[in-house]
């Protein structure tokens, strides 16, 4: 018996060693991060290169960058909303949103993280975004889009300056008392 007990014990010993072996060569054996791959961090006062080279679809179908939308609306303040149709949070925060545009002449762009064009259509109809929306296209774009703005929740409010610099960085509810201050300081 104890031979058996022994011998499964050894057993089980080879098989996670063998197991912890072949993750670590699959690790080995991934493509290597190298300093040109990272995305570039955004301060919490200007857009980074990466974010403003960063691929929008219209909703027109068109494709544009980050930067072109900015200089678009250079000369006013910008709220950036970053949503998605499927987030119950953003959901929920949408009526804060519409209060926001009834009290303040700001621009309003939503930046969506859905997954389909058909999704985020329906979202802007159902959630009435009013303003100018954007769909982030691709999963590796909506991956660098994050890292570089280190967006860990949405929906996520950014606050631009009618000169294109960072207001605001981070707000996580549109109600966000320093958001409505920074808000107040740019519409007066």
């Amino acid at each position: 018996m104890k031979k058996t007990i022994f011998a499964l014990m050894l057993l089980s010993a080879m098989v996670g060693c063998k197991k912890e072996q072949s993750e670590q060569t699959e690790i080995a054996s991934e493509p290597e991060i190298t300093k040109s791959t990272v995305p570039e961090m955004t301060s919490e006062t200007e857009f980074g290169r990466d974010v403003l080279q960063q691929e929008l679809r219209t909703i027109e179908g068109n494709t544009t960058t980050f930067e072109e939308v900015l200089n678009m609306y250079k000369g006013k303040p910008i709220l950036i909303d970053f949503w998605g149709s499927w987030c119950p949070d953003c959901i929920k925060g949408m009526p804060k949103v519409h209060k926001l545009q009834e009290e303040f002449d700001l621009v309003y762009i939503f930046l969506s993280f859905d997954r389909t064009e058909k999704d985020w259509k329906e979202g802007i109809k159902k959630h009435k975004t009013i303003g100018k929306n954007f769909l982030v296209i691709t999963e590796s774009e909506k991956e660098k889009l994050r890292h570089s703005l280190r967006i860990d929740w949405i929906p996520r409010y950014i606050l631009v300056s009618p000169d294109g610099r960072i207001a605001h960085f981070r707000a996580i509810e549109a109600d966000d008392p320093k958001l409505i201050e920074k808000i107040k300081e740019l519409t007066k």
